[in-house]
């Protein structure tokens, strides 16, 4: 179970890794998570940013060191990450990669009522995805490549598990598809019949519900 943290908006993570490469201002701050693509990474609602600086400060996990001015813009005041918060920083990114968390992604909702559709056309939305998942593939890979070329592999890490992760999923779908497409699918002809006389048959009904009505 996730632990409780001061702060636990993701978002607070990312400052303080990036606090953690040297002091900064946080405009400066979230211009280097953009170059980094952490936005991609996590969810980053920018509109609390400065909310989250707060936080942290509030909580002695960054700290203000200066403030500056350049040119006529207005002052900014520069904060560093302090003894706590780089030991929040790592105890974070210790549970975050050591324990598993449910997640719940669009397409695990998709596939929980895939009944709704008929099996043909079910097939047909399937290759669809396969072939955008293919497409992505590619151009994640290439990139990936290219990516390497010029910056550690330690800090493409992540890009590896998304692919890893379409690849994975994109062998699933293919495994599935295949099923379907073959009509070797376990219950499609109930599945079939259930499209073509209205009538649910009893054979498929959920059993996590309990009940056969």
């Amino acid at each position: 179970m996730p632990k409780q943290r001061k702060v636990g908006n993701l978002l607070a993570l990312a400052v303080l890794s990036a606090l953690a490469q040297r002091p900064m201002h946080p405009y400066e701050i979230a211009t280097t998570l953009r170059a980094w693509g952490k936005d991609q990474d996590m969810e980053i609602k920018w509109g609390s940013f400065y909310t989250v600086i707060r936080n942290m400060d509030r909580h002695a996990l960054i700290e203000a060191v200066e403030s500056v001015r350049a040119g006529r813009r207005p002052e900014r005041t520069v904060y560093r990450i302090t003894d706590a918060g780089r030991a929040e920083l790592v105890d974070w990114a210790r549970e975050l990669v050591s324990t598993p968390e449910p997640e719940q992604p669009r397409f695990r909702a998709g596939l929980s009522v895939l009944a709704v559709l008929h099996p043909d056309e079910a097939a047909a939305l399937l290759r669809q995805r396969l072939e955008r998942l293919e497409g992505a593939i590619r151009a994640e890979r290439d990139a990936l490549t290219e990516h390497l070329r010029q910056i550690p592999r330690l800090f493409l890490v992540e890009s590896e598990y998304d692919l890893a992760m379409r690849e994975a999923e994109a062998a699933w779908v293919r495994g599935l598809l295949a099923e379907l497409t073959a009509d070797t699918y376990p219950g499609i002809d109930q599945w079939r019949a259930f499209h073509e006389t209205g009538e649910f048959p009893p054979d498929l009904n959920d059993g996590r519900s309990g009940s056969t009505q």
